[in-house]
């Protein structure tokens, strides 16, 4: 007869020999893993090395990435350049005439048409240069002739006289840039200068608005400004 107590023990024992080596390979592929996730998560390092800078590894610089971007924002037309030194010669009149707002005027709604107009045009100043380095397009340093006039106007004026010339001369230096900017959005292939139009439309719709609660705008200076925008047909 055979003997059972016998091929009781191999089998003990070739049992134990499948677990041992079942556990090796569980093991194993555990350091596997483990390596694999070490390498691939990130800020994670190697040999005290930090991921991004190991070996083999290429990262683009910002100004790489910018260049692409550029690349594929589309073509910067004529008018595109127009409107960014239109958008910089606005900041450089309004920003001074929004800080004369604050110690000429007498009405509290000019004053806070004058707040709006140094934020808003702050930010849009700070776009205007970035947007212009990045697509090649020069800036200028001065506002035109006749804005630097304004300026000298609003800082003569005092009281109701400034608060009168502000909203009315405002109004309408709004009213003419926001009929351009309606323009570039609609027309401009450029990506950049699509998000400028925007931001910028944005902007002078707020001006515009707190210009008109001020109650001081002219019936003229809304019909001098269609004028301008919509000249009639010859």
């Amino acid at each position: 007869m055979p003997d059972h107590r016998g091929m009781t023990s191999q089998a003990k024992i070739r049992t134990a020999l499948v677990v041992v080596a079942t556990l090796a390979v569980v093991g194993v592929g555990s350091v596997m893993v483990l390596n694999a996730n070490a390498q691939t998560s990130p800020g994670s390092t190697q040999a005290g090395v930090p991921a991004h800078t190991m070996p083999g590894m290429q990262m683009g610089s910002a100004a790489q990435a910018g260049a692409e971007n550029i690349a594929g924002a589309g073509p910067v037309t004529e008018l595109d350049k127009t409107f960014l030194v239109k958008v910089r010669q606005a900041g450089l009149w309004e920003i001074p005439a929004g800080d004369l707002a604050q110690s000429n005027a007498s009405s509290e709604q000019v004053k806070r048409a004058g707040l709006h107009l140094l934020d808003g045009h702050s930010h849009l100043d700070q776009l205007v240069r970035e947007d212009a380095k990045m697509l090649g397009v020069a800036l200028p340093d001065k506002a035109t002739a006749e804005q630097q006039d304004w300026v000298r106007q609003l800082t003569n004026a005092k009281g109701a006289e400034f608060d009168k010339l502000f909203a009315n001369v405002l109004r309408a230096s709004h009213g003419k840039i926001f009929a351009t900017i309606a323009e570039v959005r609609a027309g401009t292939q450029n990506d950049v200068i699509r998000r400028h139009a925007t931001q910028a439309n944005q902007t002078v719709l707020d001006h515009m608005t707190v210009l008109e609660d001020t109650g001081l705008v002219d019936a003229k200076t809304i019909e001098e400004v269609a004028a301008a925008v919509n000249p009639p047909a010859k």
